[in-house]
């Protein structure tokens, strides 16, 4: 029998539970279509097992230089099995934490594949759902109002480096790894590839990062990406740059794989135990029936207006099915946005300069707005100013000391055009960043902010301070 929905939302992701809370408050009768777990990719594949176990890695770290703060542990030793359980434990108490949210907006779950119908005898329009229940019971057909796709988005394969989980590992397959392996090859230095490059490192691996463009986490300010490589370096971590890599030259053998690239014209041999390809991800948009609506595919991604309405207008998409920062704090607020649209509620577009990016490797490396190099490409003529957490009192309590605060202001106007941060317990300190780019705040705003001593936010009020050369500590 067929039920009736005001809106039906493709995937229980972190874009998807979010959008069908909201719809619920809004008095929506809402159902979710989730293939697998509630909570999708970034509770059970990304965002948060990678960062318990980036978690255990800085402690462990930590552990080992211990004496350094005068304390004395004796032999220090990694049980990777608890490691890993403890990932389990906090994916499966924020998984139960999703389900029990469901029952509390009485939003209707069905475990499943969803698919979108074309018109029918259920609706003049296309956006009737067949559901394919993963019990094996008959199909459910679901009739919405409205349609919101959350589909979320899978590793994207190099061609010739197919994920095979024992040799050429994607990060899904990474985060299930019995031991740490002696050695890995890392083809991609983007965020996800230098986070595993991090951990991995401060596990004990042996870890080489093969990037194509000319320096790590490309999308980063310049200044951040050259900081990022320095450090890395500086812990044995091996960054190869401007590397094409010869996919077609994979050997598997006697435990090890090999691999070639090209670097800077000279072809040149990598070898290690495992191989893991972080080149981005790839939207899932196969199987869901968009042959059966006007909805439009560029570049491998559903193309939507600016509140998330596809061609067919009472269908929408969100996450990283649409592209853009696939990030999951950007899929729920694009979510909210969406539902907002459909209940026409007062909605206004998403800003993304005003989000916040991080990347939790050690050390941590955040940011918000334009890039110095993007600023200077849109036209503005800016004026920057940077302060080294050297000069932090409470970097140097914690031990950690390298990196810095860097600000893009608008030379015209002191308005802040981006705020770009490498050290300890950045991704905690964007935020302030975030709120004055959505304040529209000038510089000296943020300089004139007092920031409690001693903490590490005073690398901000140091760094606004530094724009117009009024830095107090340097």
């Amino acid at each position: 029998m067929a039920e009736e929905y005001d809106v039906v939302i493709l995937g229980g992701g972190t874009g998807g539970y979010v959008a069908a809370i909201r719809a619920s408050q809004l008095g929506l009768k809402t159902a979710i279509v989730e293939k697998s777990k509630l909570g999708g990719t970034c509770l059970h594949k990304g965002c948060i097992p990678s960062k318990a176990l980036l978690r255990s890695a800085e402690v462990f770290k930590t552990a080992q230089k211990s004496e350094e703060f005068g304390v004395s542990t004796g032999e220090v030793s990694l049980n990777f099995q608890k490691v890993q359980e403890r990932k389990e434990t906090i994916v499966n108490t924020l998984h139960n934490g999703v389900v029990g949210l469901m029952k509390k907006g009485k939003i209707d779950v069905f475990e499943g594949i969803g698919r979108i119908l074309g018109p029918s005898i259920f609706s003049p329009l296309p956006g009737t759902i067949s559901v394919e229940m993963n019990n094996g019971s008959e199909n459910e057909m679901l009739i919405p109002k409205n349609v919101i796709l959350a589909t979320g988005s899978r590793p994207r394969m190099l061609p010739g480096l197919d994920f095979d989980g024992e040799w050429v590992l994607s990060s899904d397959e990474a985060l299930e790894l019995k031991e740490v392996p002696e050695s890995i090859i890392i083809v991609g230095g983007g965020v996800i590839g230098i986070e595993w490059a991090s951990m991995l490192a401060d596990f004990g691996a042996k870890v080489t990062v093969l990037e194509y463009a000319n320096r790590v986490i490309p999308t980063e300010d310049e200044d951040i990406s050259k900081e990022m490589e320095r450090l890395l370096k500086k812990r044995g971590i091996d960054i190869v740059t401007n590397a094409k890599v010869l996919a077609e030259t994979v050997q598997k053998q006697d435990s090890q794989v090999t691999i070639q690239a090209e670097v800077n014209d000279e072809v040149r041999s990598f070898t290690a135990q495992k191989l893991l390809v972080s080149v981005g991800r790839q939207a899932n948009v196969e199987g869901i029936g968009l042959e059966n609506t006007d909805i439009v595919v560029e570049k491998g991604f559903i193309s939507v207006n600016e509140f998330y309405q596809t061609k067919e207008s009472h269908i929408y998409a969100i996450g990283d099915v649409i592209g853009g920062l696939q990030l999951a704090h950007v899929a729920s607020h694009e979510g909210v946005t969406a539902v907002e649209h459909l209940a026409d509620e007062e909605v206004y577009p998403i800003d993304y300069t005003t989000i916040s990016k991080c990347i939790y490797s050690s050390p941590e490396a955040a940011s918000v707005g334009l890039t110095e190099q993007e600023a200077k490409d849109q036209g503005y003529e800016v004026k920057t100013g940077k302060f080294s957490f050297r000069a932090i009192g409470k970097a140097l309590v914690y031990g950690e000391s390298d990196g810095f605060v860097k600000i893009v202001a608008d030379k015209k106007t002191d308005d802040l055009l981006g705020v770009h941060m490498i050290g300890p317990h950045v991704t905690d300190m964007i935020s302030e960043a975030g709120l004055a780019r959505v304040l529209d705040a000038a510089s000296w705003e943020v300089a004139h902010t007092i920031h409690p001593h001693p903490t590490l936010s005073e690398a901000i009020g140091e760094a606004a301070l530094a724009v117009d050369g009024k830095a107090i500590h340097s």
